[in-house]
């Protein structure tokens, strides 16, 4: 694993850790404010994590189906 990859889990699992202590402590109010950021916080660490095996579609993309018709 690489050493991006283990401070990608680290930060994922320190974050996580710190909502249930807070959440534990009463303060749900606050992880509940703050759930948006930690689902985007998850979503981009796991989108770091592959490997970008599946590319973007762009503007360009020779995919099909993904181009626009012509006008």
């Amino acid at each position: 694993m690489s050493s991006k990859k283990v401070v990608t889990v680290a930060v994922l699992v320190v974050v996580l850790m710190w909502s249930t202590v807070m959440t534990v402590l009463g303060q749900v109010a606050a992880v509940a404010a703050l759930l948006p950021s930690l689902g985007l916080l998850v979503q981009q660490i796991v989108q770091a994590l592959t490997d970008g095996s599946r590319p973007l579609a762009g503007p360009g993309s020779t995919e099909a189906g993904t181009e626009e018709p012509p006008r």
